[in-house]
């Protein structure tokens, strides 16, 4: 509780927080506010297409008839869960492997590590791009699985948790290496603890802050890298609306309707932003050193 109230102390966490809650709650609140105003993300309308703001459409309509603000809560929702989900999964990726890494040390530590340096010395933007173009019936999935809507989703998550591990890997592998020279460690040792249960119950607590910031830095990186995958149609797919793929139909209207892009890369700015904030703010929060200072 005192290490929470510090971070929320802080003006950039309490702010960056405050503006991440917000987006959340409002996309989460997508279909109930679709029943307030008695309008649809999905329903086409071609009479009322590229429509001023009105009481029926707050923030207008886009380039198909579709509302805006709608299509901008439920394409939050996607981005979002996208930015959220994929770095839980690269989290907990990394930090079994920078765990591992540190603790058992060795070989194992030298083939792990040398498989992280060779992933990050990777272009990421264009290995995204390569990989997210590989056509899935030739990996044999389900044709269900293939031609559902939301392949494209569960396709960018998986795709970015399998390259974004590696920062937390090796935060995790250099804390590791410290916390297993310290005394409550070799205690452990000493009374016949198992390496698994050293790993799990004495070392990786004392690796959450490291973690957590490390997650919430990379939330912004995500969502930058979905946006831009979706921008050049390599994202998620259309009907599933999100900010990135938003941009993309905004393209050739963006003389006549500005605000088609607008909005959702004001949101993806704000949205970045609010994280990169709130992982410094966090970080500052956690470290001990600014703790006694």
């Amino acid at each position: 509780m005192r290490t929470l109230r510090r971070a929320l102390a802080r003006r950039r966490v309490a702010w960056s927080g405050s503006i991440l809650l917000a987006l959340a709650l409002a996309a989460a609140a997508a279909p109930a506010i679709a029943a307030l105003i008695g309008a649809d993300a999905e329903t086409v309308d071609l009479y009322h297409r590229l429509a001023a703001p009105s009481v029926a459409h707050p923030l207008g309509t886009d380039e198909l008839g579709r509302d805006l603000l709608l299509r901008l809560l439920d394409g939050g929702r996607v981005s979002l869960l996208v930015g959220i989900t994929a770095a839980i999964a690269a989290a907990g990726l990394g930090t079994a492997i920078g765990l591992a890494a540190g603790y058992r040390g060795g070989r194992l530590d030298a083939v792990l590590m040398r498989l992280t340096d060779g992933i990050i010395a990777l272009p990421l933007l264009p290995l995204l791009v390569v990989l997210a173009a590989v056509d899935l019936r030739k990996l044999g999935l389900p044709d269900e699985l293939v031609q559902s809507e939301a392949v494209s989703l569960y396709r960018i998550i998986v795709l970015v948790a399998l390259v974004g591990w590696t920062t937390v890997a090796r935060l995790v592998r250099g804390a590791t290496l410290s916390l297993r020279a310290q005394d409550f460690v070799r205690a452990a040792v000493a009374l016949g603890a198992t390496p698994r249960r050293v790993m799990l119950v004495h070392i990786l607590p004392n690796l959450a802050s490291p973690i957590i910031v490390a997650t919430t830095l990379s939330v912004g990186q995500i969502i930058l890298l979905e946006s831009v995958l979706s921008f050049l149609g390599l994202g998620i797919e259309p009907p599933l609306p999100s900010w990135g793929n938003m941009l993309t139909g905004a393209q050739e209207t963006v003389g006549s309707a500005p605000q088609l892009a607008l909005y959702p890369g004001l949101l993806i700015f704000v949205t970045v932003i609010a994280c990169n904030f709130l992982g410094d703010g966090l970080q500052e929060a956690l470290d001990p050193r600014a703790a006694r200072r």
